[in-house]
């Protein structure tokens, strides 16, 4: 792991993720020097890909997404394509992993993930191990989002948020000490429809034999959760790398701290988000099919909006792009939250 990343950080990885002007395609210019990219555009500079269909083989199946290889039984039909974005009170949360670290056709799958926030439109979107030139095209093209970003050097976090929906109160980003992999938690307060919530997004530390560490930062997010004011809601999501054992070594989630995808019912078809089976990004011959990807909620206790409860969770980026590969070597995690009244 250790000697990939010094690789690819050595690498002139700058240019590799060229945006251009034209709202049809990024370009990726190869052997090119390093060079700075462009500040971000403004809001009333940039081009929003709200109106865009996704960027997928198969795009006319997008509200029921089937990947060429895994069975269809074991899918479920993805949310609904909110083509309307109806004021219907819930809150949406995508968290996806999105393998910036890989640059084969990395401007064809940031277009891809685009096209799928611009057809969910979710409220809030966690996302993982991004690098400067992604963010720099999220910024040029999902305009209709707040982006922070839990890092500016290597590879890091980040959160989107929907303007016309969620206003950000304040962020932080908190440090993991003894982490080798440049990992922390990213947190924003924010305002959803009059009620607070926390949000936050981590990358958790990666391979096996990092099962201590990984375990110091999920009691970091946790005490995070358990310790936050009783009127608010805080949900968390991200990469955690976790194994199902090393919840338990923790102690369990603390009592008011719901593990999303068990709370509504253990659904198989949305347990692996990371399945060499069926996703063959990384074109690897052995198979491994992990719930590395999680969503908790704690909801707030008292309040406007209290008792959030989750309503329902589905797994997107499941068609190949037009590339020929899938948006990540993750799938995404859609999930939408009833508040309270």
């Amino acid at each position: 792991m250790e000697r990939a990343l010094n690789s690819f950080f050595e690498a002139d990885m700058e240019a590799v993720f060229a945006v251009d002007d034209s709202p049809e395609r990024i370009s990726i210019p190869t052997n090119v020097k390093r060079q700075k990219l462009d500040k971000a555009k403004t809001d009333e500079e940039c081009i929003d890909l709200t109106a865009e269909e996704p960027a997928c083989s198969s795009s006319a199946k997008a509200t029921n997404p089937k990947s060429a290889e895994p069975s269809a039984k074991q899918k479920a039909p993805a949310p609904a394509a909110n083509t309307e974005d109806p004021d219907d009170g819930k809150l949406s949360l995508v968290s996806w992993n999105v393998d910036g670290l890989d640059t084969v056709s990395l401007g064809d799958r940031a277009r891809g993930l685009c096209s799928y926030l611009a057809l969910y439109t979710p409220d809030v979107v966690f996302l993982q191990e991004l690098i400067e030139p992604y963010v720099q095209y999220l910024k040029k093209r999902a305009v209709s989002y707040t982006i922070i970003t839990g890092g500016e050097e290597g590879y890091f976090t980040g959160l989107m948020l929907k303007k016309s929906r969620v206003k950000v109160l304040k962020s932080e980003t908190v440090s993991y000490p003894t982490t080798q992999m440049m990992r922390n938690l990213l947190v924003a307060q924010v305002s959803f429809k009059g009620q607070e919530l926390l949000v936050m997004t981590s990358h958790f530390e990666s391979c096996k034999d990092q099962a201590e560490e990984r375990m110091k930062q999920l009691r970091v997010v946790l005490k995070r959760m358990s310790e936050a004011p009783l009127n608010v809601t805080v949900l968390f999501g991200g990469d955690t790398n976790l194994r199902d054992t090393e919840v338990v070594k923790v102690g369990g989630l603390p009592s008011g701290v719901c593990d999303v995808w068990e709370r509504l019912g253990k659904q198989e078809h949305c347990r692996y988000t990371w399945d060499t089976r069926a996703n063959s990004n990384k074109g690897v011959r052995y198979v491994s099919r992990c719930r590395f990807d999680r969503i908790y909620l704690r909801p707030a206790r008292d309040g406007p909006g209290s008792q959030m409860t989750p309503d329902h969770m589905a797994l997107i980026g499941l068609d190949k792009l037009d590339c020929g590969r899938y948006t990540s070597d993750h799938w995404g995690i859609y999930c939408s939250f009833i508040p309270g009244s």
